[in-house]
């Protein structure tokens, strides 16, 4: 997920009644299932890229790995694409729509904690400091899952009405300061036009694996599922002075505290959040240098988390029109700039609707449940922008354990139970086979 940690209450709730369908989908009464070998082989590619993690834009080898196995499958691939991105279409033996399904496979800044034996020992560069490497969010079983999935409709190709796109994603993390990446940028060239593929994909599925949900339990939800995510920065602008005489000033620390205090009610008082639950947290404050100087301007810098994108546009203009209001009545300046970050990630119903019996054949349907929102943000939201998407978590935390106290993702203690993988990668091939 993105840079900052994510926090998730998995409260429980009753799975949705059992669909009764006719005999016409037959993957939903005995789904598609993968060889013991490919499992293993699917944990090996795991435990490779995560004992050899790559920060954004910089996955070269895990790049290479995919693009070699997607070659050797015979599939048309598109490499560099955002940089370092690899694009798969699989040909179908006969005529019909594409679909797409999506991994990312960038790692974190993370220095790693774990006792697996494969462990990353890899340190690089973030933001001019020497840092250790990590998977912390669980990128390489997505990775690991999406070549299981290729190497499977691959073996059924003849049998597909279409085409699937394998999407393998640099930079869902974030892109590094000063560079573009990740989804957007894919999109931007040409994932969805003319990079590959003859027609746009009709519909486009993702997965991601989650620490504190029973391993092979699948979250779903409908509409919107994952929050977007958005940085401000507002900058004070007072007079400097003398801390014993204030009035020979404008003092930006008092008016920055007014605006701390008064951008709360944004939410609390004039949003409605009876339509979308909404976030305004400020997590940076710097400014002074000297206990006796009221200096001349003060930094606040701070998250926005939405669940509906007019909303999302009324709180940025609220922001800025509070900040600048708040200072003019002090006599200081605000000036707001608001940084753009992921929309929300929101699920197409119909489309959700389709692939729960499918869903639940695989998983089972006791381990398949409507999970709550969620505040953390993913890019898979750019996908489901421009054509129906659906974006699930799969659990990947042993059954056994207090899921309460389970390092959640992002934690240099991060834990995923490969057991989950054959589900993940099952999850894949089945919806593939659904929709064409």
């Amino acid at each position: 997920m993105k840079k900052l940690a994510i926090s998730l209450l998995l409260a429980s709730s009753a799975t949705l009644e059992a669909f009764t369908l006719p005999a016409q989908a037959m993957v939903q009464q005995s789904p598609v299932t993968i060889s013991n070998d490919l499992e293993q082989q699917v944990i090996e590619w795991r435990r490779h890229i995560h004992a050899n993690p790559e920060l954004s834009n910089r996955e070269f080898e895990t790049a290479k790995m995919v693009e070699k196995h997607l070659r050797s499958l015979g599939m048309e691939v598109a490499t560099g694409v955002a940089h370092t991105g690899v694009v798969g279409l699989l040909k179908g033996g006969k005529s019909g729509p594409t679909i797409a399904l999506r991994a990312d496979m960038d790692a974190l800044p993370v220095t790693e904690k774990t006792d697996v034996p494969f462990k990353s020992t890899v340190t690089s560069e973030y933001r001019g400091k020497e840092v250790g490497v990590m998977h912390a969010c669980g990128h390489d079983t997505h990775v690991a899952m999406l070549m299981g999935a290729a190497t499977k409709l691959s073996e059924m190709k003849d049998q597909l009405e279409g085409n699937v796109m394998f999407i393998f994603q640099p930079a869902e993390e974030g892109a590094p300061e000063g560079e573009e990446g990740g989804a957007e940028l894919m999109l931007k060239e040409g994932l969805f036009g003319d990079l590959i593929a003859e027609n746009k994909p009709e519909k486009v599925f993702g997965i991601h694996v989650w620490a504190g949900f029973p391993t092979g339990h699948v979250g779903y939800r409908k509409g919107p599922l994952m929050a977007s995510s958005d940085q401000f920065e507002i900058t004070v602008k007072g007079k400097q002075t003398h801390g014993s005489t204030p009035w020979g000033g404008v003092d930006p620390i008092v008016t920055s505290a007014q605006i701390i205090n008064n951008a709360q009610t944004i939410i609390s008082r004039q949003t409605n959040i009876t339509k979308a639950p909404a976030v305004l947290s400020f997590g940076i404050v710097e400014g002074g240098v000297r206990n006796n100087i009221i200096p001349d301007d003060v930094t606040l810098i701070g998250t926005i988390r939405n669940f509906d994108m007019d909303i999302r546009s009324d709180i940025h203009a609220k922001l800025k029109h509070t900040a600048e209001k708040t200072a003019e009545a002090n006599g200081a300046e605000a000036h707001v700039h608001v940084d753009l970050g992921y929309p929300v990630t929101s699920n197409d119903d119909d489309l959700v609707e389709q692939m729960l019996p499918v869903t639940k054949a695989v998983a089972g349907a006791d381990k398949v449940k409507e999970v709550p929102l969620v505040t953390g943000a993913e890019d898979f939201s750019y996908y489901a922008l421009e054509v129906p998407g659906m974006f699930v978590f799969l659990g990947v935390t042993p059954p056994e354990r207090d899921m309460s106290k389970e390092p959640s993702n992002h934690s240099p203690y991060f834990y995923a139970d490969e057991d989950a993988l054959k589900t993940g990668t099952e999850l894949y091939v089945n919806w593939a086979l659904e929709s064409l």
